[in-house]
């Protein structure tokens, strides 16, 4: 079934076009809303535009420019249950909800959602308990309470089944190229997440059933 766990993760993705500063981001954006902005020096419409839709975030202290892939995956398989994607800037945590509700498949719901701290928090906990799906996200330290041991130990159980989402994005890292986005709007990279998903689940089956020859 693979609707008994569904792990949820992002990753973050390069733009397709150099990165360039907010305020020259803010500049290219309004312009490219107006008439003018949309057509090229002859006054045609233009084929080629940079990518307006990425923002700027921060990767362990570091800036980055780009996007931001959500997906969710199922733990027993590690077949890929939904992704999308956003701009880098937006919050891993606003998009729990989405992959959790896009994973459902089958008639049969889903038993438990797992994810990292980034996840933490009441009205996440809350979305599960109201739609009566375990909790598998993991604690961490607030300005209140530091983590009991048992919760430390719960973490390190449920860091050992979640690690299938992140299993998912290196394979593609590597093999797919998708640390780099391939177009220039989301919409096209959202399709294109969409077509490397369905091949990734190919292949994966295909495995499963062991008649992959690679």
């Amino acid at each position: 079934n693979i609707n008994e766990g569904v792990a949820i993760d992002a990753r973050l993705v390069k733009s397709a076009s150099r990165p360039v500063s907010s305020q020259k981001l803010k500049e290219l954006r309004d312009k490219h809303n107006t008439p003018e902005g949309k057509l090229d020096k002859k006054g045609k419409p233009k084929k080629f535009c940079r990518d307006l839709e990425s923002d700027w975030t921060a990767m362990k202290d570091d800036p980055f420019y780009g996007l931001k892939e959500h997906a969710s995956v199922d733990v027993n398989h590690g077949f890929i249950l939904a992704t999308t994607m956003t701009p880098a800037s937006v919050n891993d945590t606003n998009y729990l909800s989405y992959c959790t509700v896009y994973s459902r498949h089958t008639k049969h719901p889903i038993e438990k959602v797992y994810a990292d701290k980034g996840y933490a928090g009441k009205p996440k906990r809350d979305f599960l308990a109201i739609n009566k799906i375990a909790d598998g996200i993991m604690r961490k330290d607030t300005t209140t309470a530091k983590l009991t041991e048992l919760e430390i130990q719960r973490n390190k159980k449920i860091s050992k089944v979640r690690y299938i989402v992140e299993q998912y994005f290196g394979i593609s890292h590597l093999h797919d190229g998708a640390k780099r986005a391939r177009f220039t709007t989301i919409v096209k990279n959202k399709m294109d997440c969409w077509c490397r998903q369905a091949a990734f689940n190919i292949s994966r089956g295909l495995k499963l059933m062991k008649v992959a020859t690679v």
